[in-house]
């Protein structure tokens, strides 16, 4: 596997990086594996201050950090630094909040005084994608380093100098050596990691295929992991909806990040009574999206991630047109430089297309005609992911009770999915498993330790 930072805008090879050996991997396991104990003994208050100073340290290095990204994997430059920004939030997030998470818990019990305690794995293997390079890894490190367990972490080959940039902002915000270690790996490396008993729990944000591999090897190690393995958000469209909000939202939506969001609306469930007015505004303001340089502040739309990702989405729309959908917009690699497309827009899905069940990672969007609000939910559910999804309706009761019928890990109303600190994340079906962020994420990678005082005698009780 190489390591090499590309720019998607232009094809300009920016900087190649050596994996690390198999004996820098196994020497900087056996460092964290022995920073654990040192790190796990500070106190809560010892560890805050280090990752409040990292998110100090990250909004002092936005521009910077910004910049990288947008070279790196084609994020605009305005969403660049709002993805700092928000990964200093779920830092400072979890150094102000960790202690109360991590109070002891008291359990009203007739055996007696009993309470909860919650206390650390150890090492954690993490795994991450290219696509929000910091906000992915700062959701993984704020809870997990403030409950005091110690990390490896493999990031996505493409975006390494953000990797590194990363790395560097915590060691300077004084975090000892072994409790954060990026490491730049194959496959085949992270593999046998999992298979090392001194690491004790995985986390992985990736691709089904990577999740069916890494879940698989954890769980024959017997070893907690999480999955968060993308998804195909129903963006149901009802029809009391606000057509000029709605439209604005569905922009946001489907083509935030160059579409490149797991969370991203992805499939336009739209009630067939207000699809012909919906349809033609959706259509007009994708057209009015600016394709270019996503350094350009005047851009509305950049490249996608790679050359690579440009050729897989051509060649999913290419088959789905070949199995009968229409093209309403759109299709096509935009110019000859970079990995451009231009924002497309898809309908005439059957269930027997292969786009039908996929998840499109790009500016693609697909429309699904509904009958009513019934069939709306149902085609919302016809799907192997459950990860997000969002309902627009004037009658917000009416859009609680649609919501609580769609089979997904987290629903909105009137808005696009958002991911923020407060806020659980995670999925269902072969959106995966877990939950990130919030009280929950925190609790996934600790012990929860049952004390009891029993207050009646033991004889007789097992």
């Amino acid at each position: 596997m190489s390591y090499r930072s590309v720019n998607p805008a232009t094809g300009e090879v920016l900087k190649v990086f050596t994996e690390h050996t198999d004996q820098e991997m196994m020497d900087a396991l056996a460092t964290a594996d022995e920073a654990f104990v040192s790190w796990a003994g500070r106190t809560i208050e010892e560890r805050a201050k280090i990752i409040s100073r990292a998110a100090q340290l990250l909004l002092e290095r936005k521009s910077e950090l910004a910049n990288l990204a947008t070279l790196e994997m084609g994020k605009r430059i305005a969403e660049s630094r709002g993805e700092v920004e928000l990964s200093a939030a779920i830092l400072q997030y979890f150094a102000e909040h960790a202690a109360e998470f991590l109070a002891p818990k008291s359990i009203k019990s007739a055996m007696g005084d009993a309470h909860l305690e919650f206390s650390p794995l150890g090492v954690l293997l993490s795994i991450q994608p290219w696509n929000y390079p910091y906000y992915q890894l700062s959701r993984f490190v704020g809870p997990h380093l403030m409950s005091g367990n110690v990390m490896l972490l493999k990031h996505a080959p493409g975006v390494p100098q953000c990797a590194v940039a990363f790395e560097q902002v915590l060691r300077d915000a004084g975090m000892p050596v072994g409790v954060y270690t990026n490491l730049f790996l194959s496959n085949d490396q992270a593999g046998a990691l999992i298979d090392d008993p001194r690491v004790k729990a995985i986390a992985l944000t990736g691709s089904e295929r990577a999740g069916e591999a890494l879940a698989s090897r954890a769980g024959k190690n017997l070893k907690k992991s999480t999955m968060e393995l993308g998804g195909s958000d129903a963006f149901i469209v009802l029809d009391d909806a606000d057509l000029d909000h709605t439209v604005a939202m569905a922009i946001l939506g489907r083509f935030g990040n160059n579409g490149q969001t797991c969370i991203g609306a992805k499939r336009f469930i739209v009630v067939e009574s207000i699809l012909d007015k919906f349809l033609p505004r959706f259509i007009a303001a994708a057209k009015d999206l600016k394709l270019g340089d996503p350094l350009d502040e005047s851009v509305t739309l950049g490249p996608l991630s790679s050359d690579s990702a440009l050729q897989l989405i051509l060649r999913q729309i290419n088959d789905a047109t070949s199995h009968g959908a229409k093209v309403l917009l759109g299709g096509n690699r935009a110019g000859t430089v970079g990995a451009f497309l231009e924002p497309t827009i898809l309908t005439s899905i059957t269930p027997s297309n292969p786009a039908y069940k996929q998840e499109f990672f790009g500016p693609v969007a697909l429309i699904f005609p509904a009958k009513d609000e019934a069939e709306a939910i149902a085609i919302a559910n016809d799907s192997p992911f459950g990860l997000g999804g969002s309902v627009y309706s004037t009658d917000i009761e009416r859009a609680k009770r649609v919501a609580s019928r769609v089979e997904t890990g987290m629903v909105f109303i009137n808005y696009p999915d958002v991911s923020w600190p407060d806020l659980p994340f995670g999925g269902v079906k072969r959106s995966g498993y877990g939950k990130e962020l919030s009280n929950l994420g925190l609790e996934e990678f600790v012990n929860k330790k049952l004390v009891l005082v029993p207050n009646i005698p033991a004889e007789g009780h097992t």
